[in-house]
């Protein structure tokens, strides 16, 4: 493997290993990777359709504001995401019962995205798309360039895991105890950086470490890392235009 010249026919074929001490077939992992960002490319599409009807189409987003049981409505489909992800881990394999339950979570979160959308400005929400573009784009081919330079990003976990955490207490309590614009930009920064970071941790993950029956789950990661990364700039973007 390691002794075959470069031809630039085989580094189309993704014939050349992705990162050194490769031992399983370059065009297994290719086909599998190729397989991941179909199934992401098709979940943002999803999510832009369903988020640009909800952002042209007030009256969506009025009864949900303004209605109880729109009110009710909503608050079902935040939460439903969340548990729709524990029988998508579970039957992440079981076909096609797992596109299913990626249909439903994926739907469910573009209507959350895009209630949120609803209520923010046409220019900052496509300050936040493009920066968000670039930004996972070149995260993406950072990864792949480091990983097929030696560099693995598997000790990120567990720093991300407990930035996550404090995150989450962050938020809380912002809810409970708003500490005013400067503060939620804070918090807009520093969720950005760690949804970065998830990036990085999830691409060397797609590349080195998921078994091909995972396809389901890696799509999964990568899809809530960039709607995170999204929804996080969009917060600083919001907090600066108001």
């Amino acid at each position: 493997m390691w002794a075959q010249p470069y031809r630039k026919s085989d580094l189309e074929a993704g014939a050349r290993p992705l990162y050194p001490m490769m031992l399983e077939s370059p065009e297994l992992r290719w086909s599998f990777i190729r397989k991941i960002y179909s199934i992401l490319a098709v979940q943002l599409l999803v999510t832009i359709a369903v988020a640009g009807v909800v952002v042209s189409v007030p009256p969506i987003a009025t009864f949900f504001v303004s209605t109880g049981g729109g009110l009710a409505l909503y608050i079902v489909l935040i939460f439903v995401p969340f548990l729709v992800l524990c029988p998508l881990y579970y039957y992440h394999q079981k076909h096609p019962l797992n596109y299913f339950l990626l249909g439903i979570f994926t739907i469910s979160l573009a209507f959350v995205v895009g209630l949120t959308c609803a209520f923010t400005s046409g220019k900052v929400i496509l300050e936040s798309v493009i920066l968000t573009a670039v930004v996972v784009l070149s995260l993406t081919l950072y990864t792949f360039w480091a990983a097929r330079r030696g560099h693995d990003f598997n000790f990120l976990g567990p720093f991300l895991f407990g930035a996550v955490m404090v995150l989450i207490v962050f938020a809380m309590i912002q809810i409970l105890f708003p500490l005013g614009r400067i503060s939620v930009m804070i918090y807009g920064c520093l969720a950005s950086l760690i949804f970065c970071g998830y990036i990085i941790y999830d691409t060397d993950n797609l590349i080195k470490r998921y078994s091909y029956d995972e396809y389901i789950w890696a799509a999964v990661s990568l899809y809530l890392d960039i709607i995170n990364l999204f929804l996080s700039l969009l917060t600083i973007f919001r907090a600066a235009d108001s």
